[in-house]
């Protein structure tokens, strides 16, 4: 996360209940995850090698953490994921596209087989907020989980003003998608000029 995540709570007063991480990578935030004293975390994460590292680090952690070994999407399905060389952080379901001269130095030679799930597919009834970053594949995931944003208050993205990956979603994009749902962006880091980390807030009707 480019924004603190300790900051954006105190900040925005957020009563959060539980955190589905979705792109979960190896874990890096559940420490402070922990730290805030929010113990209910659901982390999603697909490539086999980042699992196992996952699976190591939550064992660490006192709370009631849960592991998915699949990627998400807005259907059920198998995919190919393209595989960064930059500890896999890169890796999206996407075909990299500008993100290949932005980075030149990241490289994308391997590919590894996902199972594909909805997010509506898991109990996270008692969960509000989301934090997502899967490399330009924001949008599907969200189509994917209608039913889960009924209960959720705040959701922490990656946004993108171009197609780092081909057809990712543009900010204008997941701002018009979030609206339907009344979730308005609160706030926004351009950390990479042409991508960032932004925050959604569902406003109250």
């Amino acid at each position: 996360m480019f924004i603190n995540f300790t900051n954006l709570k105190k900040t925005y007063n957020m009563k959060i209940n539980g955190i589905i991480h979705i792109g979960a990578h190896y874990g890096e935030e559940v420490s402070e995850y922990i730290s805030n004293e929010i113990s209910n975390i659901i982390l999603f994460e697909p490539l086999d090698e980042n699992f196992d590292i996952l699976l190591k680090k939550i064992k660490g952690f006192n709370g009631n953490i849960k592991c998915n070994k699949v990627a998400l999407g807005s259907k059920r399905s198998h995919a190919t994921m393209f595989v960064s060389s930059n500890d896999k952080q890169s890796s999206s379901i996407l075909k990299p596209k500008s993100h290949l001269t932005q980075y030149p130095s990241i490289t994308f030679n391997s590919t590894e087989i996902v199972e594909v799930h909805l997010l509506d597919d898991y109990d996270t009834q008692n969960f509000n907020f989301i934090n997502i970053d899967v490399q330009g594949y924001e949008l599907e995931v969200l189509k994917g989980g209608i039913k889960t944003l009924e209960n959720i208050d705040y959701i922490y993205s990656e946004v993108n003003r171009n197609e780092l990956y081909e057809n990712g979603v543009l900010v204008e994009e997941l701002d018009e998608f979030l609206y339907q749902y009344n979730f308005r962006r609160i706030t926004t880091s351009w950390v990479g000029g042409t991508w960032g980390d932004a925050l959604y807030i569902k406003q109250k009707v």
